[in-house]
């Protein structure tokens, strides 16, 4: 058995999702990619997929093998590439995650220059506000904001940002500058259900507290809440690249600051750090770079 050719045909049945479009993606015949699988599978002694009628699905034994199986054809397209202009000229496909204003922001115009650098790479970004599996759904690279769970993951820090609670100067003139978080309670809050929600988390020392804020108006993304301050309607907590271009313009003013949580750390994460094509290694120094000036 051809362990190699094996390994590939069961990479691209967990890709493709069923044995005939592994087939047809690996210019094969189903008979022939059934054979494979079931070869390998008597040669391991586990069974990789759950096979029925109508669905295809990895087992946990072959969530594993596939992971190794992933490495191994990595190091070995690797190797081959030391040998051509791949690994002076990177290019094949690449796969980015980021949250959705962050990337909007700072990640989408990095692509942007990178692909105008390197024209042979093929990118498809994808701005989600969630914690992507990046081995699960097949992502090279993420940028990711706040604490790191997956410890399978190599992760380089790029920096930190604050969440901050910030005010327009109008707002200020008329209603004053709080001088603790408790002053809140008797102010008008615009509230991002997507962020801190009712309960604003302050530290005093090493002490966390949360002060439940109240206000006429709420909103399930950034913009329109940043939108309201702006407009002098109250006192919003925001991330703090989420309005750096309006502090930066005093267009919104910053406040409590001895109150604010520590910093959150951005990361750009990726598997397999002795295992990447010469296009994945580029864009992560690519990435590094750009991010550095991110204004915390």
């Amino acid at each position: 058995m051809d362990k190699l050719k094996a390994m590939q045909t069961v990479v691209s049945i967990a890709d493709e999702g069923s044995l005939t479009a592994a087939a047809a993606a690996l210019d094969s015949s189903p008979p022939a990619v059934v054979r494979t699988l079931a070869a390998l599978e008597a040669h391991l002694g586990i069974r990789l997929f759950n096979r029925t009628t109508r669905r295809l699905s990895l087992t946990e034994e072959g969530r594993h093998y596939i992971e190794s199986c992933r490495q191994l054809l990595a190091a070995v397209k690797d190797a081959e590439s030391a040998l051509t202009t791949d690994a002076v000229e990177p290019s094949g496909q690449l796969t980015l995650t980021a949250p959705v204003l962050f990337g909007q922001m700072y990640v989408a115009p990095a692509v942007t220059r990178f692909v105008q650098k390197y024209d042979k790479v093929r990118v498809n970004l994808m701005l989600l506000d969630r914690v992507v599996n990046l081995l699960e759904e097949n992502i090279d690279v993420g940028i990711r904001i706040g604490a790191l769970e997956d410890s399978s993951l190599v992760a380089q820090p790029l920096g930190s940002v604050r969440r901050m609670v910030v005010a327009s100067p109008d707002y200020l003139s008329r209603r004053g500058v709080p001088k603790h978080p408790s002053d809140l309670l008797k102010a008008n809050c615009v509230r991002f259900s997507g962020g801190m929600g009712p309960w604003w988390t302050f530290y005093e020392g090493d002490r966390q507290f949360s002060v439940p804020v109240t206000g006429n108006l709420e909103f399930n993304h950034v913009a329109p809440a940043a939108d309201a301050c702006l407009a002098g309607l109250g006192f919003g907590m925001f991330i703090s690249y989420q309005v750096a271009h309006y502090i930066e313009k005093n267009h919104l003013q910053i406040v409590l600051e001895s109150f604010e949580p520590p910093p959150q750390p951005i990361h750009v994460i990726y598997p397999h750090a002795r295992l990447l094509p010469a296009r994945t290694k580029v864009f992560i120094e690519w990435i590094k770079q750009e991010l550095k000036n991110v204004h915390p």
